[in-house]
């Protein structure tokens, strides 16, 4: 009966889960059910322990845009001949624009890098407990 519970806990708490593991597809003919999400659940708990960094960097990407915006903008000003308050004003737009830009770019970069490393935790562990992984 413990066991039983165990394995219908371990379901439920699969079925809630983040979809870290929603790309394994595992050969269940001739599996034990209750075996089955048992190790998927462990698995999925291992998987969790892959390292999630941040990408931190916005603000001194938006510093460093901007401060680099502005200095070219207030050298394209002066070049130009007019006020280098106002090229400076709007090279520090762009240099802001860029800055957010790059930061976007990053973090969708690790969000990815770190769902990769998910599946593959969950893939190598799931074929060491003898699983036919698919996929």
């Amino acid at each position: 009966m413990y066991v039983k519970n165990k394995c219908l806990v371990a379901t439920l708490l699969l079925s809630l889960s983040a979809p870290s593991f929603a790309n394994i597809i595992v050969d269940t003919q001739n599996v034990d059910t209750e075996k089955y999400h048992a190790d998927m659940y462990e698995c999925q708990a291992l998987s969790q322990q892959v390292d999630h960094t941040q990408t931190d960097s916005l603000g001194r990407d938006m510093l460093g845009s901007t401060a680099k915006g502005a200095a070219l903008g207030a050298a394209g000003g002066a070049i130009a001949g007019s006020s280098g308050s106002k090229g400076a004003k709007v090279g520090a737009g762009i240099g802001l624009i860029g800055g957010v830009l790059k930061h976007s770019s990053q973090k969708h970069h690790a969000e990815q890098e770190y769902t990769e490393e998910q599946q593959g935790v969950m893939r190598n562990c799931m074929v060491g407990r003898g699983y036919n992984v698919l996929n």
